[in-house]
């Protein structure tokens, strides 16, 4: 199923389900032209997805010789499918930093790497090892390694005649990156800025206070003229400056929360920090969570201990390979 929603570039979004996941859909945006075509991220490898990226593509009539794929960032419901759709005539663009961490996650041991540092924040081992299975980021990641080339801050992107620029966000993971044509004052968003939910911030290997990042990247996108905006997920409910600045008041609120817990409960670790804090899960307390969320939540929580340790405002100390926190 896809919509027509700009002319000159001629921009089409095509709906890729996440069936039982909260994002509900991708928004896989598709430029095309008379020489080549782009496609802006592809979905879950699953086959729901690729039914309906495959079947999307076959109604456009875009032609696979003739395409190449922009790549947001990392996560598996924007990389999923590049395996599966990649040929010898197509390029695959990525952000520089995301496509070395997807390296490491699919050739390397970057989810032991997670695992342990989870665990290190209180996570059970039982649940880590069953998230194995379930963790929709790990089960529905692509099917093998895919080279790419590679982006970086301010690079340009020809689709057709028309010219685009990377703009890096990072934050959300550690090289995410926008898409913007500046002749028409249009945004890519991919994750770094969505409507109906928040992006959910989160614990990196070798990339400091992610969350301080990620408002730092919020502010930096916030300096742009965006007259259109097309989000990754869902659909603009709002002014996208009004987004912005509703998405630094939730973090500053978090943060608050965070710190409210940890003084209400000195001594905890981050999965008992998260168990505490407010989460908008619909009514369920944490032992309702459905796993693959409490590592979610966990992860997001992390993200703002990590803050509030910068900041100087609580501390940590390791007992018996497990870090607990205390306000300052």
């Amino acid at each position: 199923m896809y919509t027509k929603i700009y002319s000159d570039p001629d921009i089409y979004n095509l709906y890729v389900p996440l069936p039982d996941n909260p994002l509900k859909n991708l928004n896989c945006y598709i430029i095309k032209t008379d020489d080549r075509s782009l496609i802006i991220d592809t979905g879950f490898n699953r086959p729901e997805c690729l039914e309906a990226m495959t079947e999307g593509l076959k109604e456009l009539d875009i032609d696979p010789e003739k395409t190449d794929i922009y790549i947001t960032h990392l996560h598996s419901d924007h990389t999923g499918l590049v395996s599966l759709f990649v040929n010898d005539k197509m390029r695959v663009y990525m952000p520089r930093i995301d496509h070395a961490y997807l390296e490491g996650a699919i050739l390397g041991d970057q989810w032991t790497d997670f695992e342990n540092y989870y665990m290190s924040e209180g996570f059970p081992p039982s649940e880590v090892t069953a998230l194995r299975v379930t963790n929709p980021a790990r089960s529905f990641a692509p099917s093998g390694y895919f080279d790419a080339i590679r982006l970086d801050d301010g690079d340009s992107l020809m689709v057709g005649k028309y010219e685009f620029k990377c703009i890096s966000t990072p934050g959300h993971t550690p090289g995410h990156m926008c898409l913007y044509y500046e002749k028409d004052a249009i945004m890519f968003l991919g994750d770094h800025v969505l409507f109906d939910i928040t992006p959910n911030i989160c614990w990196w290997k070798d990339f400091d206070n992610s969350l301080a990042t990620y408002l730092e990247s919020l502010k930096k996108i916030r300096s742009f003229k965006m007259e259109t905006v097309f989000p990754a997920h869902r659909t603009t409910s709002l002014n996208v400056y009004d987004r912005i600045d509703q998405l630094l008041e939730h973090h500053k609120a978090r943060l608050q929360n965070t710190l409210d817990v940890i003084k209400a409960n000195p001594g905890n670790h981050a999965y008992d920090i998260a168990g505490l804090m407010k989460w908008s899960m619909r009514g369920k307390n944490w032992a309702e969570f459905p796993m693959h969320q409490k590592w979610f939540a966990v992860g997001e929580t992390i993200a703002h201990l990590d803050y509030l340790l910068d900041e100087g405002l609580i501390k940590k100390e390791e007992k018996d390979g497990i870090k607990y926190y205390y306000a300052l």
